[in-house]
């Protein structure tokens, strides 16, 4: 079938669809998701639940850091300072690069003592720290 407009050409009907303004679209969609994403994430505000008792199965790379109810802090239940704790964290580091330290902080304890002491662990180069709970 042809038309003529203007008395000279012959027009066909177009039977392809031109995809290029909707990829467009897509690709503009998708660079705000990837802009808002890490946004939203950051707002959301959670109440954490309590936690139940789980087996930890048994393992020979651990230590176990604890802090009583004084502030007292123990490595392996012995006495430490929070000024001397990263050298012999580091020495055990040094003999099991796979150690994991266990956390047992008491609960009354201040929660500046518990982040001092967690940043104390991380300066000596722990990185696997395992909190330890109660079950309610």
């Amino acid at each position: 079938m042809s038309l003529k407009m203007n008395g000279s050409t012959p027009q066909r009907s177009m039977s392809e669809i031109n995809v290029t303004p909707l990829v467009d679209v897509m690709l503009v969609l998708l660079v705000v998701f990837i802009v808002t994403a890490p946004l939203l994430a950051q707002a959301v505000k959670v109440e954490l639940p309590l936690t139940t008792k789980t087996d930890v199965p048994p393992d020979k790379h651990f230590a176990t850091l604890s802090i009583d109810a004084q502030g007292n802090i123990f490595l392996n239940d012995t006495p430490q300072t929070l000024a001397n704790l990263a050298s012999p964290l580091q020495d055990l580091l040094q003999a099991d690069t796979e150690i994991i330290v266990q956390f047992h902080a008491d609960k009354n304890v201040p929660y500046g003592k518990v982040a001092d002491t967690m940043a104390a662990a991380h300066k000596a180069g722990i990185n696997k720290l395992a909190f330890i709970t109660k079950e309610q």
